[in-house]
């Protein structure tokens, strides 16, 4: 199944006298990379919500935010730093004084300056905090999964369209390619009867040169190759893992062999449906840098 690597999953509860938050977006990245916004007094959360979520993810710019409010239970206690308030104090009075401005400062300016102030919780159980954290984050991580699989299945339709689209395109090619050796070969007898005349017309060379010409502009290796790297896209989406670097991997071989296509080409209509394909195959391309 495709994954997006977009997604965002939400929970909150109230577990064990504390309403826990945790909230998980998520981008495009090339690999997994991982961020999160948690309180200072529970940094020790960051790496196991870290260890869970990689379990989970495979590609992505993952962040992950987590608020924990006690509603009961553990007592806090609320230090001043004074010394560092009187800073503040002196260095806005200087301020006033310097500039020539009305000294206003009262205690609710200082107060706003939330680093005076130090919170000292009482002691918590560590592993209670990460289990009521843990099951929260699972219910989150259940809806961004959600989403990205959501996400996913939008990917995949808009892709196959476009695989079709290929092969359709590739058809185009194949039908074409022996009307521009019949073409060229119509050019070659009538230069030679206009140079030569009827009598001196070797037909024999003009099926030889004609030959030479349809080998030179021949795409058919380069028409089954790219027939194989649809159906082996396709193989790969069915996978049901990680696949976006595989795929991408195998976009670049369909641009490759475009690219053998066009260069062949010695055929306006030819040149006309690489330009189809291209499009499409850089449509995919855009496409699958959503994918996990």
């Amino acid at each position: 199944m495709i994954k997006s690597m977009t997604g965002y999953g939400r929970a909150q509860e109230i577990v064990d006298g504390r309403e826990i938050t945790v909230e998980i977006r998520s981008v495009n990245h090339r690999f997994f990379e991982f961020s999160s916004r948690v309180p200072r007094a529970y940094a020790y959360l960051e790496e196991k919500l870290k260890s869970l979520l990689q379990g989970a993810i495979a590609r992505g710019k993952v962040e992950a935010a987590v608020t924990v409010v006690t509603l009961e239970g553990e007592s806090s206690d609320v230090q001043i730093n004074h010394a560092l308030a009187a800073q503040y104090l002196a260095a806005l009075r200087g301020m006033g004084q310097d500039l020539g401005i009305q000294d206003d400062v009262t205690v609710s300016t200082i107060a706003r300056f939330g680093d005076i102030f130090v919170v000292r919780r009482g002691q918590e159980d560590m592993d209670q905090v990460w289990e009521g954290v843990r099951q929260v984050a699972e219910k989150a991580l259940e809806g961004f999964l959600s989403m990205r699989e959501v996400e996913g299945r939008r990917l995949r339709e808009d892709l196959e369209n476009r695989l079709a689209a290929m092969e359709e395109l590739v058809s185009r090619v194949e039908e074409q390619s022996p009307r521009t050796v019949e073409a060229y070969r119509a050019r070659l007898t009538q230069k030679m009867e206009e140079v030569l005349g009827q009598a001196g017309i070797d037909e024999q060379r003009i099926l030889a040169e004609a030959a030479i010409f349809a080998d030179h502009i021949a795409v058919d290796e380069e028409t089954v190759r790219l027939r194989s790297h649809i159906q082996g896209f396709r193989e790969i989406m069915d996978a049901g893992q990680a696949m976006g670097r595989k795929l991408d991997f195998l976009v670049q071989e369909m641009n490759r062999e475009a690219n053998t296509i066009g260069s062949k080409g010695q055929d306006v209509e030819v040149a006309r449906i690489v330009v189809e394909l291209k499009s499409q195959i850089e449509k995919i391309r855009e496409q699958i840098q959503n994918i996990e």
